[in-house]
């Protein structure tokens, strides 16, 4: 039988866990001091999970945990497992060990993510975009920030800042706001043509060219 001590404090954190969790968070105690194998559950927590009580017997785990080389033992965390109904389960094993690290228990913790696994299929197809989608576009508050996002677009689409750019390089940058309908915005042909460095009759002329 596990010590008193850690008897009670399992008793205690198991508790602590489940509540702390909700009815879908099972805990589960094995002892495995006496090499228990047809009642080794001594402490369970919301067994409705599997429903299982105290006294049950023992899962895979512990199986493994009896027959297998304890030396060698380490511990699962995260995994997925199933109960007899069908629901999916994420499972954590931890070995609880005695003072000459031998294996006298296991402490598991096995949360039903059934429900969660049909909320987030459900979100996904909430979320799906298009396969070609580059990533969240811009909502602008008013048209002089739209001006301005579509002029940092036509610069980002020619791949260098203005400074360095050609005649070609500012005809591909102009003829992009054109083709977004940037000069529809009241004195856009101002404010792009200082932007770029020229005046307003090169920018139609850009506009123009073929």
């Amino acid at each position: 039988m596990l010590p008193g001590l850690t008897y009670d404090f399992l008793k205690r954190l198991a508790k602590g866990i489940a509540q702390q969790f909700g009815e879908n968070c099972e805990v589960v105690v094995h002892d495995l001091s006496n090499h228990f194998t047809e009642n080794s559950i001594v402490i369970i927590e919301n067994g409705q999970v599997t429903s299982r009580k105290a006294g049950d017997g023992p899962s895979p785990v512990v199986l493994e945990a009896l027959n297998g080389d304890r030396t060698k033992l380490q511990d699962h965390l995260c995994y997925l497992t199933k109960t007899h109904d069908g629901r999916v389960l994420k499972s954590s094993t931890i070995y609880i060990r005695d003072e000459k690290d031998g294996v006298v228990g296991i402490f598991s913790i096995n949360y039903d993510i059934t429900g969660l696994l049909m909320i987030e299929n459900s979100l996904k197809s909430l979320t799906a975009i298009a396969p070609d989608t580059k990533g969240p576009e811009h909502i602008a508050k008013n048209v002089n920030e739209l001006l301005d996002e579509l002029i940092e677009q036509s610069v980002r689409m020619v791949g260098k800042p203005v400074a360095l750019m050609g005649k070609e390089d500012k005809i591909k940058a102009i003829q992009f706001l054109s083709n977004t309908g940037a000069f529809l915005i009241t004195k856009s042909g101002d404010k792009v043509s200082k932007y770029f460095g020229i005046s307003k009759y090169t920018l139609y002329t850009y506009i123009d060219a073929k």
